[in-house]
């Protein structure tokens, strides 16, 4: 059974924690990662591209923890399990996986290449590859018995149809994450794992790293709050969501997009 807090000053306490962190090596992926190393928490980065790795871990050095890089391809099984029990060796077990890693693809179904490559690319990275995660680190957590949070992101395009962009392929799959997140905190309570979902709107970060006219014209005319997210706002859910306040809380996909969803 998951501990409840008995006073606030354990609520946010993450120290002696270590997180794998997959693709945050940049974008909201190294948001996240700097919230939690800012939270004294030990990290694991997974990722295909580790040049840009180094520069990572250069910005993350500063929180004074211990933080190292791992080649890994969510998409294929073999490169998943490689990278989980390295990172599960070298840090003596991981207490926190974020499902961060993601691609996305702006094309119209009925456009898409007769082979679905488009399709297969995202339903594989976003979706499947999350699976591939889940099952290598959830196995090792449940066989630790020490339970443990995982945190998806996923997407506020999960639960709505984006008006003037095309991206129900990324839509599906986010769709899909979302479920798949309520589906497993049903079957990892009995192991104290808890599973919980980010679902983020227009940010700052990644691929809204440089938004288009269209989509700061959708944000300022749509979006309750008229801004752009930051990457750092979903790192401080990602903390919370991971942190003993937050034991009681799981199945939840909780969306942070400015209240953009409110008004489609």
């Amino acid at each position: 059974m998951i501990p409840f807090i008995n006073s606030m000053k354990e609520a946010y306490d993450l120290s002696g924690k270590t997180a794998i962190v997959t693709g945050g090596n940049g974008g909201i992926g190294l948001g996240i990662a700097k919230s939690l190393a800012e939270c004294r928490v030990d990290l694991a980065i997974l990722c295909r591209n580790m040049d840009k790795a180094k520069g990572a871990l250069e910005e993350l050095s500063v929180y004074g923890g211990k933080y190292k890089a791992y080649t890994c391809d969510v998409t294929d099984t073999k490169s998943v399990f490689k990278a989980v029990d390295e990172a599960w060796d070298d840090f003596g077990g991981i207490d926190i996986l974020i499902n961060n890693s993601g691609v996305g693809a702006m094309v119209k179904f009925l456009d898409m290449d007769p082979d679905f490559a488009e399709w297969d690319t995202v339903i594989d990275t976003d979706l499947t590859g999350m699976a591939h995660m889940t099952y290598a680190v959830g196995r090792k957590m449940r066989d630790a018995g020490k339970g443990g949070s995982i945190v998806n992101i996923t997407s506020n395009a999960g639960a709505i149809v984006n008006r003037g962009v095309s991206l129900s392929i990324y839509a599906v799959a986010k769709a899909g994450a979302n479920h798949f997140t309520r589906c497993m905190a049903v079957e990892f309570g009995e192991h104290d794992i808890r599973v919980n979902a980010i679902a983020p709107g227009y940010t700052r970060a990644g691929f809204g790293a440089n938004p288009t006219p269209l989509q700061l014209q959708l944000v300022n005319e749509q979006q309750a709050l008229h801004r752009l997210g930051e990457a750092i706002e979903i790192g401080a859910l990602a903390v919370f969501l991971a942190s003993p306040a937050a034991a009681h809380i799981t199945g939840e996909v909780i969306t942070i997009d400015g209240g953009y969803t409110l008004q489609c």
